[in-house]
């Protein structure tokens, strides 16, 4: 039997999983590191924490799966994308990484924009802002503030494409990843030179580019004996996460769209080409998936407003918190629509489809009937509104949308999908593996190796659905008023319409 090895990098943990032809999860390893945040816009890691981590979960997860490392054959990585890594020209490391959350650049990030118009900007990169996150903002911030760091740089790296090159002494990266780097070309895939001229550095101290299903190389020997992988475990260039969960759902073709509700909200379109909206709102960036695209519209306060609420309002009478199931549960005792209460998630601005900073939260319509759980739907409501905000967004933009595949910490509550699926007026599958990037990341390794045909064939083989939730006519009619009430509100507070 054959397996696959897959690695997700995320903001503070790493997570290794083993997978079978099948699409099962044979075993799973979780290593968890925290953030350096000095002050509130530095926020980095050492890199050998990366590393470490992942050495501490291939082991562990090799011991728990009880396989003979041969049955191994290839591995694959998702990631977060926009972690900056130096490394000097005999591989040695030059500073901590710099991590996508950092926000020191603020300055050359504007410089940038002054230079770059934002619609030049968004028609070849795809990105419709320019961001100090950006790992062209952060070489230009290098240049500037640590210019021994900057010449003695012979590679930026991306965490996900440090780590490859770790594994197997190439470097390497593919497009998904790079797509938010600002300096790849959407269209042709390919280093845009204008930018890189402008931030002061060559070609040839980027990677090559890699399609996502590509083989880079075998794992090293030294390598193979501290993680305990047999050399001839091909690896595969990988996806950033977004993309690879989006695989992992079988997201693959136009009608189907991904939304992830974290911490924050993410939506995931597949489409053919590359698709622009005229609002230069919605980033649009390569597939993992061999010549397709993805629209990304994207929200930063979703789930985390519930957290708050369990935080500030969720204590019992023994000063507990209370669980999110419990939550949940208060918020199925009121009926669809809150009996009124409205509320909106926007504790730290909007990002898409309106980009305001100024927007906040807010619960509209309170009376002496609403008790606890009226609030805890409200947001629930307000957050499932705000993804239909996203999908009506796409809607205009001619992407087709026939069924919803959900993700995220918010897809454990039969609840929330089933609201989610009145509001929207649309199917919502759960698909069975919860670990839809690691999933994602396992079928590239799979497509690389030729064991699966194609994407196509390896979807129809590895991904399957766990349930399925149909809008309740009753409710919809509810929510159809309730989502036009939201966007007034909206406008009523700051003067724009969503």
């Amino acid at each position: 039997m054959e397996y696959f090895l897959s690695i997700d990098i995320g903001t503070t943990s790493i997570k290794v999983g083993i997978f079978g032809i099948d699409g099962r999860l044979k075993a799973v390893s979780t290593q968890e590191y925290s953030l350096l945040t000095p002050s509130s816009d530095v926020v980095e890691l050492p890199v050998n924490v990366y590393w470490e981590a992942l050495r501490k979960g291939v082991r562990e997860v090799l011991k728990k799966s009880k396989l003979h490392p041969q049955s191994v054959i290839a591995l694959s990585i998702s990631s977060q994308a926009e972690t900056l890594i130096c490394i000097d020209k005999k591989g040695k490391v030059l500073r901590n990484a710099i991590v996508w959350l950092d926000n020191r650049a603020v300055t050359e990030s504007s410089e940038i924009s002054r230079n770059f118009p934002k619609e030049i900007l968004y028609k070849i990169t795809g990105l419709p802002e320019m961001s100090p996150m950006w790992p062209a903002s952060k070489i230009l911030w290098l240049k500037r503030n640590e210019p021994y760091v900057f010449n003695q740089t012979s590679k930026f790296l991306i965490v996900k494409d440090y780590l490859i090159w770790k594994l197997t002494e190439e470097f390497s990266t593919e497009p998904t990843s790079s797509s938010s780097t600002c300096y790849l070309k959407l269209k042709q895939k390919d280093w845009w030179d204008d930018m890189l001229d402008f931030i002061g550095i060559k070609r040839n101290r980027l990677p090559p580019i890699f399609s996502s299903y590509e083989v880079v190389g075998n794992i090293s020997s030294k390598v193979s004996s501290e993680l305990g992988l047999s050399i001839n475990t091909k690896v595969v260039a990988g996806s950033m996460d977004q993309m690879a969960a989006a695989l992992g759902a079988g997201n693959i073709e136009p009608g189907v769209i991904t939304e992830s509700t974290g911490t924050a909200l993410a939506v995931i379109a597949c489409v053919d080409k590359p698709t622009f909206d005229l609002g230069g709102k919605v980033p649009c960036a390569p597939h993992c998936v061999p010549g397709k695209f993805v629209l990304m519209p994207y929200s930063q306060t979703s789930g985390i407003v519930l957290r708050w609420f369990r935080d500030t309002f969720g204590i019992n009478d023994k000063g507990e918190k209370k669980s999110y199931d419990a939550l949940m549960q208060l918020a199925k005792t009121v009926p669809a629509g809150s009996e009124g209460l409205l509320a909106l998630p926007h504790f730290t601005g909007t990002f898409c489809p309106d980009f305001n900073s100024e927007a906040r939260g807010a619960f509209v319509g309170i009376s002496f009937n609403h008790k606890k759980a009226h609030f805890v739907r409200a947001l629930v409501e307000s957050i499932s509104f705000m993804l239909r905000e996203n999908v009506e967004l796409l809607k205009n933009l001619g992407v087709k949308v026939e069924k919803v595949k959900s993700l995220g910490g918010a897809a454990k509550s039969d609840f929330w999908l089933q609201v989610k699926s009145d509001v929207l007026n649309l199917p919502i599958d759960l698909p069975k593996c919860s670990e839809a990037a690691s999933l994602g990341a396992a079928i590239l390794a799979g497509v690389g190796t030729k064991v699966y045909r194609s994407v196509d064939d390896a979807v129809k083989i590895a991904v399957s659905t766990k349930k399925t939730f149909i809008p309740q006519p009753k409710n919809v009619v509810v929510y159809q008023e309730a989502f036009r009430n939201y966007l007034n509100l909206y406008q009523k507070l700051y003067g724009k319409i969503l």
